[in-house]
């Protein structure tokens, strides 16, 4: 059945009714100042060659061309049914840990980067498999449920972060409950799960839960991420160690006895993870060793679109609205109107062709001076291409990296920026913010590359080059911010031992208390010392003996 993709665009239908209000009101005020001139013959005699009808049929059309553009601005659309993907696989559901102990940087640039890598690339390698998704920490949520559409799948754990789930905690029990319930119940083999976390603080469920779905005939591979000896976490907040309750520094490190346990209970393997293909590899060796069965996938409807029949309708009043004269014409007039459109709309149609010719073979000419590392005549060729049409988004992408080989850095940001504002493609797209990247990391302006970079891949989340160069950027951002606490704290020490230098000693006064007002004195303060202790004593009897970690 057909359906409006953007129906919320439908309410501006609502004009119409105005515009038609305002012609009703331009009508009424030409009558008015008809009236007013007087003699009706007169003005009858001077308006003759003027036509109602045809006005009225202007504003008609222009009405219609507007209600059609708001119908093609909501898309009706239909389905074509769906696209139904049979293949022989298995179902995996992937349980990711993203809890902030997963920011910990005994693996580099921290635990949960890497997680999402290796993720990303084993999705790519279960290309007969339907995967999806659930996230946890202190709570778990279904994030994708299962589907054959991997791009999906790959956008959604690029966007995974520890904002994902608000409640803090692991609590890997939930992860497995949630990912059980996307199977269906009625199989009872060709079901596996992936788990990844570093197993901190682990709950007493899990095992239970781990050991019904083995029994269920699912699978439970799990990978752990980190270091047994650990590694501190920053506070986001301060850009601090994070320390606990009693001011120690927090060590989040791997739990592997607990991911062992889960894996074996699931009847399935614990991986410790040292190599991202190494650990791709052996989980894809795992998975293909279980029963597979002919998987039909039809999440995917295929629609066809109406909006391109709607414009051509608009278009089609538009044009013949511009060529309705409100003066009246004799039939004559009419006949020497087509022929001159005609050779008009020829002209023009030649022109813009020869014109997009004459872009592409300059810029083919650029292209080869460029391959020849001959950059100033392939400067002189885009700039051409720019001068007659800054429009072409080619041009500008292809002078940004004329600009960048001949250490014109700024200016070559300016280029993509250019192409950017142009280009319509997401791919196209997140290769202009890669090569802006590549610009801003040679010139040392992390900040701006890592941005870059990061709009690179939420364009096209299967851009690897992009998302390498990120992951030095990063590096290379914290051994800065590292040097530079240094250098802080290196200046702070340095400038209190000058202090304590030059700090003079300070001189002893005499006591002008007697004895018995000393005495008095250190009864009074013993006194509200006890009166302090007992309501501590009172506080702490109703407190909580735990408090709840936030990492």
């Amino acid at each position: 059945m057909p359906e409006f993709q953007h129906i919320e665009y439908l309410i501006l239908l609502a004009l119409v009714p105005a515009l038609i209000g305002i012609f009703i009101y331009a009508l009424y005020k030409k009558r008015m100042t008809v009236k007013k001139l007087g003699d009706k013959e007169l003005v009858n005699l001077l308006t003759s060659n003027h036509s109602s009808s045809a006005y009225l049929q202007k504003f008609l059309l222009v009405v219609l061309a507007f209600g059609i553009l708001i119908m093609a601005l909501a898309n009706l659309r239909s389905t074509t049914g769906s696209e139904k993907i049979s293949r022989n696989g298995i179902d995996v559901m992937i349980a990711l840990d993203v809890s902030k102990s997963m920011l910990a940087q005994d693996i580099k640039p921290t635990r949960l980067d890497r997680a999402k890598q290796l993720l990303s690339r084993l999705v790519d390698k279960l290309s007969n498999d339907r995967v999806g998704i659930v996230v946890f920490a202190g709570k778990a949520y279904l994030q994708m449920p299962l589907t054959g559409d991997h791009a999906a799948t790959k956008m959604y754990l690029n966007a995974a972060n520890t904002e994902s789930v608000p409640t803090q905690g692991t609590v890997i029990g939930d992860a497995l409950k949630a990912c059980n319930a996307s199977f269906n119940t009625k199989e009872k083999k060709y079901k596996a799960v992936i788990l990844i976390s570093d197993g901190e603080d682990h709950d007493e469920g899990a095992m239970k839960t781990a050991s019904e779905m083995g029994q269920d005939g699912i699978m439970i591979y799990t990978v752990g991420i980190g270091s047994p000896q650990g590694s501190p976490l920053i506070d986001e907040a301060t850009n601090q160690l994070k320390t606990d309750k009693d001011g120690n520094t927090v060590i989040s490190k791997l739990n592997e006895e607990e991911l062992r346990s889960i894996a074996d209970k699931g009847n399935g393997k614990y991986i410790l993870f040292q190599n991202t293909d190494d650990v791709v590899e052996n989980i894809k060796s795992e998975l293909a060793g279980m029963d597979q069965r002919n998987v039909t996938d039809d999440s995917l409807l295929n629609y066809k679109s109406y909006f391109m029949y709607f414009l051509a309708v608009a278009f089609l009043f538009l044009t013949i609205e511009i060529f309705i004269s409100e003066k009246k014409k004799r039939k004559n007039d009419y006949l020497k109107l087509k022929p001159s459109l005609a050779i008009l709309f020829v002209f023009i149609g030649l022109g813009a062709a020869a014109q997009t010719q004459k872009e592409n073979l300059a810029i083919k000419k650029g292209n080869e001076a460029y391959m020849k590392n001959d950059y100033s005549n392939a400067l002189d060729a885009y700039g051409k291409v720019i001068e007659k049409n800054p429009e072409n988004a080619t041009a500008q992408f292809n002078q940004g990296n004329a600009l960048y080989k001949t250490d014109k850095k700024e200016a070559a940001v300016v280029a993509y920026d250019k192409a950017l504002k142009k280009l319509n493609e997401p791919v196209e797209k997140s290769n202009a913010f890669y090569n802006k990247g590549v610009v801003f990391q040679n010139d040392k302006k992390l900040p701006e590359c890592i941005l870059a970079y990061k709009n690179a891949l939420r364009l096209d989340p299967g851009n690897e080059d992009a998302r390498q160069n990120l992951q030095k950027a990063l590096q290379q951002q914290q051994q800065q911010q590292n040097k530079d606490q240094n250098k802080d704290q290196n200046k702070k020490k340095q400038d209190q031992k000058k202090n304590e230098e030059k700090k003079p000693e300070p001189k002893q006064q005499q006591s002008k208390l007697t004895r018995k007002d000393a005495e008095e004195k250190l009864k009074a303060l013993m006194e509200q010392e006890k009166n302090l202790q007992d309501k501590l004593h009172k506080v702490n009897a109703t407190s909580v003996s735990k408090p709840e970690k936030d990492w």
